[in-house]
């Protein structure tokens, strides 16, 4: 019997490592113990404590056993502590997602490079793979491989993962080729208050969809004989919405204009990407894209993402709050300038290299290192614009380093009805932050931390503000259910911990 379940353990064991693309080595290492030890285990031939249990569950963010309800994911901060060394930047989530979907526009395969191993990810894999497409982490785990069916099979999509990822908006664009008549669950990820799918119907209305909303999920039906007349022009120019009219475009034959299109960091890789197809695209980078589609396209495709400057933003954002020498390795500047523009003005000390390009060939990139610097809060309010303006999701930062600054710092994030709000639990670690209204606060700096414990805020990157916080303020801080922050980020607490910080996963027992 017992033998039996080492064995079934083992199995666990095993397919959790392969999920999380590791090999036996790597495994180990991470455990403390030999290749041979983790191939005895996972062939049910060694006896297993509770405890080697609980660290082979830790080291595969898994539950080998469960006792009950396998409860949230919660980090211990140990903060006070400044970091030292280098960190690397990884690539963008958001780019990532997009040319997940993207995959479908081809019937070859397609290879991306060092794509971001976490739960936003996983979703869209969890979503493609119930339709039928076929993925496999190559390389050590560091890079993904998609190989369509020939036919998909619309009617078993996940609606379970569908739904806790916004991202799967973005499977209406490739979709309406493949498909007269098809049904995608409502979208979720953020609690960012009322995001608007219209703009992403009206411009796709263009090539023949028709959506209805019924019963939790979006039905669309196409008219394959209608394709744009005339330029689209989007009612906002958000992301998502230019990656879904470029995502149609791509396999509409003949010329297709958007205008007031979003010239962002993941929409200039989905281009870089749909080019490599064979679509031709003119004015990437610029708010009007002119697209020369293909009916069919038929080829394998090898792409590397480019570095996430949001990540790198957190990243700088963090040395900031610690008083930290850190150097923040392959930043993309070009998607940074106005930030760091704005953070020389508040006395921010920081070098560059000479820049160099990413692997996708495009995308200017440097490293930086940041020193200990004395800040004074922007004469300005801090609010976003379309790139090349403040990223939006780079305002949430803003509220943490204006509250190691001096003075006053007003933030406007005039795009989400809640996300503001959420700022003010910075207040519960010892800042001094005042709600204006839903989309204002002012932060009051210099502030001086304290820990705390906290339950993590439903929308990404205010979930990171509070983490990097509690890495500035004394003692031990408790961050309880932290899935918004895997959602968004690669290993983000292991990471840091290689520059010096001390962060523990944990669960409930």
């Amino acid at each position: 019997m017992t033998d039996t379940y080492l064995a079934r353990i083992g199995k666990l064991i095993r397919t959790a490592r392969l999920h999380r693309g590791l090999t036996q080595s790597q495994l180990a290492e991470a455990l403390g113990t030999s290749q041979s030890a983790v191939n005895r285990m996972e062939s049910g031939q060694q006896n297993l404590s509770l405890e080697m249990v609980a660290r082979i569950g830790g080291a595969l963010d898994s539950e080998i056993v469960s006792l009950g309800y396998a409860g949230p994911m919660h980090l211990r901060v140990e903060g006070g502590r400044r970091l030292s060394g280098a960190i690397d930047v990884r690539t963008s989530k958001n780019a990532c997602v997009a040319l997940l979907c993207a995959s479908l526009l081809t019937t070859g395969r397609t290879t991306l490079r060092g794509v971001a191993r976490i739960e936003e990810v996983y979703r869209i894999l969890e979503v493609l793979g119930s339709i039928g497409v076929r993925s496999r982490w190559i390389n050590d785990g560091a890079d993904l491989e998609l190989t369509p069916p020939a036919r998909l099979s619309l009617d078993d999509m996940d609606a379970d993962a569908a739904r806790r990822t916004r991202s799967v908006l973005m499977l209406l664009g490739p979709l309406l080729h493949l498909s007269d008549r098809f049904r995608i669950p409502y979208a979720g990820g953020c609690d960012l208050g009322t995001r608007s799918v219209a703009p992403h119907l009206s411009a796709l209305r263009a090539f023949g969809l028709h959506v209805t909303a019924t019963d939790g999920s979006y039905h669309a039906s196409v008219e394959a004989s209608v394709s744009p007349q005339r330029p689209i022009v989007l009612t906002e120019r958000g992301d998502t919405v230019t990656e879904n009219a470029l995502l149609a475009a791509a396999r509409n034959p003949g010329t297709t204009v958007i205008r007031n299109a979003s010239p962002n960091y993941m929409v200039q890789d989905l281009c870089f990407f749909l080019e490599l197809l064979g679509v031709r695209i003119e004015g990437i980078g610029t708010t009007t894209l002119v697209v020369h589609g293909k009916a069919d396209i038929d080829c394998d495709v090898d792409y590397a993402p480019a570095e996430d400057p949001v990540e790198a933003m957190s990243l700088l954002a963090a040395a900031v709050v610690t008083g930290s020498d850190l150097t923040i390795r392959r930043v993309p500047v070009e998607f940074l300038e106005i930030e760091l523009a704005v953070l020389e003005e508040m006395g921010l000390e920081y070098e560059s290299t000479p820049e160099y390009t990413s692997r996708n060939g495009r995308t200017r990139l440097t490293d930086l290192t940041v020193h200990p610097s004395k800040l004074t809060a922007p004469t300005d309010k801090i609010h976003p614009m379309p790139f090349p303006g403040i990223n939006i999701d780079n305002v949430p930062f803003f509220a943490v380093i204006g509250a190691a600054a001096n003075g006053t710092t007003l933030i406007h994030d005039w795009v989400y009805e809640n996300r503001a709000i959420y700022l003010t639990e910075l207040t519960r670690l010892g800042a001094d932050v005042k709600l204006l209204d839903p989309h204002r606060v002012l932060v009051q700096g210099p502030v001086r931390w304290r820990r705390n414990e906290l339950v993590c805020p439903p929308a990404l990157r205010p979930a990171v503000v509070i983490l990097l916080a509690m890495l500035a303020a004394e003692g031990t801080s408790v961050l309880r259910n932290v899935y918004v922050i895997n959602r968004g980020y690669e290993d983000l607490a292991e990471r840091l911990n290689s520059v010096g910080a001390r962060i523990e996963t944990f669960r409930d027992i």
